[in-house]
């Protein structure tokens, strides 16, 4: 079966956040627009669910900071279609095993202050370490969707603030591993380990030349701050598919697409499994690039091009994430009120370079980098009154694993338990729910094509997911795309969510 659409219609495969957001702004420009989604329901990687009954848990993206770094809510007036965000601040509170204890601020100096309690000294370092904020700001225009010619002088201006002193040296620090960059600046592990663990979500390891924006990344969360979505990620999932429906847009649930057509220059239609065919001037991709260009695109994409993507390696390294339903917060010493504020992740462990360098391996890190996430001492619509979910993330782990995820699953559960008992007496004591199921393949179980897996396990409905690769893209601009892989400006693929993402902008497509 063979459906016509109009010659200026637009389909976009995946129905993600990216591709929502692609698919509203090209509705809101007067598009025809179809959104084919393999899933029974939208949301991709944005989606909230009870996976311990009673309490809701984002399966993937949690934390949405990069798209309130753009003006994609207001464009889409996403507010006006139920969206809610709550700023997470402080953003983060490293505890330390000797009971020494960091506040990261939205404000950099409330952050140099609490730093200051512990180290004088190694507040001032954090403070010149910031000073690196011309750097972030070089790139926000990208980050943004802006690529205009008009934005040149003010991002040159910023990059000669960068370099202004010392060019030399900072050029050394761009280029650098980020593990390299924290030790030069940060005197030690009071502020070095809590910036790692953010670089850490870019899914490059520490040792990687170039990484080093990742952790100068943390620039970014004073400059803008951290955000949750209330009632979850789903809240950002809803408002889109609302929003697209109120601008014409249709969204297809239950259709995985078996190929994309192209031939002569040019994309021609998207095939579904069903055998329906859908006529289109032009295809969205909001999904893994190897898959799309490699493995759906008929013909694939060759050259050089084609080559360059066949050889792009994934890492072993993913976040590895347990649910733990609870009836109190994580009782932190000497921090409890603490706990029990507006914080988006209590840093708990963290040796990052050797724990890249043994999940590489397929080994599970030891000592176990760990930091507590506990959206639900902002948002009292995730657990039932008095109770909290507590996300406990490992922000490096094997995504292949020795001896296999099924008989490793519940040694990672309690090892996550056992480090946060360490440092908060009792934690364990609070914890609610039946006991550990199996796991699962979130790309078995969500019928996923691909994706790097993201390990995301519970003590109660443990399951080990697969969530797509990606860096960076929340859907594209009409007029604000990139150059398509595929002669003419017909096919566009865009990367997926990404733990390292956090929901950015307007910047399509990426790759890994």
């Amino acid at each position: 079966m063979t459906r016509s659409v109009s010659s200026g219609a637009d389909v976009v495969v995946g129905a993600g956040h990216n591709g929502l957001v692609a698919a509203c702004y090209l509705a809101q420009a007067g598009r025809d627009v179809v959104v084919v989604e393999q899933l029974d329901r939208p949301g991709g990687g944005s989606r909230t669910e009870e996976t311990v009954p009673g309490y809701r848990f984002d399966l993937h993206s949690a934390a949405h900071n990069i798209i309130n770094m753009t003006d994609i809510p207001a464009e889409l007036d996403l507010a006006g279609a139920g969206l809610d965000y709550i700023e997470m601040d402080p953003f983060s509170i490293a505890v330390h095993e000797d009971g020494r204890r960091v506040r990261f601020y939205r404000s950099i100096e409330a952050t140099v202050e609490s730093i200051a309690e512990e180290s004088p000294q190694e507040a001032q370092a954090y403070r010149r370490f910031l000073d690196k904020i011309p750097l972030v700001r070089t790139v926000m225009p990208a980050i943004r969707g802006e690529l205009s010619l008009k934005l040149l002088p003010g991002r040159v201006a910023h990059l000669v603030r960068a370099l202004r002193h010392q060019p030399l040296t900072t050029a050394r620090d761009v280029m650098s591993p980020y593990d390299a960059l924290l030790r030069r600046w940060l005197p030690s592990d009071l502020t070095r380990g809590p910036v790692a663990a953010f670089a850490a979500h870019a899914g490059v390891g520490p040792t990687v030349p170039g990484s080093a924006f990742f952790a100068f990344w943390q620039a970014a969360y004073h400059l803008f701050g951290q955000w949750h979505g209330r009632r979850g990620a789903q809240n950002l999932t809803d408002a889109l598919v609302s929003r697209l429906h109120s601008l014409g847009g249709e969204l297809r649930c239950s259709a995985p697409v078996a190929r994309i057509e192209a031939g002569g220059g040019r994309v021609r239609a998207v095939v579904l499994d069903s055998g329906e065919r859908i006529s289109a001037a032009s295809v969205i991709t909001a999904m893994d690039p190897k898959t799309a260009l490699l493995k759906l695109l008929d013909p694939p994409l060759g050259g050089d091009a084609g080559a360059d993507l066949a050889a792009a390696r994934r890492s072993n390294v993913v976040q590895a994430v347990v649910h733990v339903a609870t009836d109190a917060l994580p009782p932190m010493p000497t921090a409890a009120t603490v706990t029990g504020t507006a914080c988006r992740a209590t840093s708990i462990a963290w040796t990052t370079s050797p724990a890249w360098t043994q999940s590489e391996a397929g080994r599970l890190p030891d000592p176990l980098p760990l930091y507590a996430f506990t959206p639900s001492a902002l948002d009292d619509t995730l657990a039932p009154r008095g109770h909290h979910t507590v996300y406990l993330a490992c922000p490096a782990a094997p995504a292949k694993v020795e001896g296999g995820w099924a008989d490793r699953k519940e040694e990672l559960v309690e090892r996550c338990l056992e480090t946060v008992d360490s440092r908060a007496p009792g934690f364990g004591d609070s914890v609610r729910g039946p006991p550990p199921g199996l796991p699962t393949t979130w790309s078995a179980s969500s019928a996923g094509r691909s994706g790097t897996p993201c390990t995301s396990t519970s003590p109660w409905t443990s399951s080990v997911r697969s969530a797509p690769p990606g860096d960076s893209a929340a859907g594209a601009h009409p007029s604000r795309g990139s150059t398509s892989p595929v002669p003419g400006p017909t096919l566009r693929a865009g990367s997926p969510a990404h733990p390292a993402a956090r929901l950015p902008g307007r910047c399509c497509p990426t790759s890994e």
